[in-house]
């Protein structure tokens, strides 16, 4: 009986682990589709500038696209690591 009980415990934290792994994955795809959108909205930018200032405007709304995206994966990789099994 306490066999089966541990072995129920294992293939759990397993399960949640996978599970967990497979979330902190999908986080980091999203993220990298973020980066994504932020070049291109970046470059779009950038491209339909009539001065310089636009031009800087464009790099700095990239750049910020690009470290809300990274702060968003890691509050929720870090939401996921913190729930409880």
């Amino acid at each position: 009986m306490q066999e089966s009980d541990s072995s129920r415990r294992s293939s759990g934290s397993l399960t949640d682990r996978v599970k967990r792994n497979c979330l902190s994955m999908a986080v980091t795809f999203q993220e990298g589709f973020s980066y994504v959108k932020a070049f291109f909205v970046g470059q779009t930018k950038r491209l339909t500038a009539k001065n310089e200032r636009e031009a800087t405007e464009a790099h700095l709304t990239e750049t910020k696209m690009q470290v809300e995206a990274t702060d968003e994966a890691e509050n929720a990789k870090k939401r996921l690591h913190q729930q409880p099994s």
